[in-house]
């Protein structure tokens, strides 16, 4: 379980502190797959940012499973089971997709197990598992790997900031799959979305909305959605259509 109390970020620009968030406070249990959302600039990012522990809030405290983990590292909070994946997954050279699910894994794995994870994200392994991280990887390729990768870490807490972000299409699609088999299965875990696209908040349990820092919608899917696909909402670019 997730808790951010009071949450406040800020930043220095032009001798002026400028707030990004706001007094943010919010709960997510798990089991839950909740999209994060709202009009740009309002401080989506940055929340992951804060919960990954990228960055340090300004004032308040994140609370993980129980424990005050507001001034722990991004590598201690990734040890007791934080995932992120990035707008742009990192590409490194030499490093081949096998040997990146072991580094994420923390443990040696076998090929027939590194091969499962990479199947589950619609990967046929036999053509990836000795391919290297590079350029010659489309950005939905790269996307599918690095979610494998958050699946071979073992995360109870998973984030993805704008996981569509920059990939075609077809590739959206394959991702929305992706997302629903891992709602499907998921035990004790959550996922944390961030995301503009109405068919990821499609299958969401829970939508937040973050609006000028502020948290300004937050309840289930059924009841949060309908009121984002009105013109308040769809004329900022909240919500997107693939």
């Amino acid at each position: 379980m997730l808790e951010l109390k009071n949450i406040s970020f800020e930043v220095s620009a032009d001798s002026e502190n400028r707030e990004i968030l706001k007094n943010v406070s919010l709960r997510i249990d798990d089991r839950k797959l909740v999209v994060i959302t709202g009009p740009n600039g309002g401080g989506k990012s940055t929340l992951a940012k804060l919960i990954m522990g990228i960055e340090k809030p300004t004032s308040g405290k994140v609370i993980f499973n129980g424990t005050d983990i507001t001034e722990l590292s991004v590598t201690e909070r990734a040890k007791l089971g934080i995932g992120f994946a990035f707008q742009q997954p990192v590409k490194f050279k030499g490093i081949r997709v096998s040997d990146l699910l072991r580094i994420a894994s923390g443990k040696k794995i076998s090929t027939a197990i590194a091969c499962d994870y990479l199947s589950s994200v619609g990967l046929c392994a036999a053509d990836y598992i000795d391919r290297e991280i590079n350029s010659s990887l489309s950005g939905g390729e790269l996307k599918r790997i690095e979610i494998a990768t958050v699946l071979a870490r073992g995360s109870s807490l998973s984030v993805f900031d704008e996981p569509e972000a920059g990939i075609d299409l077809w590739s959206f699609q394959n991702l929305i799959e992706v997302f629903q088999n891992l709602r499907t299965n998921i035990q004790n875990s959550s996922i944390i979305i961030i995301s503009h696209q109405e068919r990821i908040m499609n299958i969401s349990d829970d939508i937040l909305v973050i609006k000028d820092g502020s948290v300004d919608l937050y309840g289930p899917r059924e009841e949060i959605l309908p009121q984002l696909t009105g013109t308040r909402y769809a004329v900022k670019g909240c919500i997107k259509s693939l």
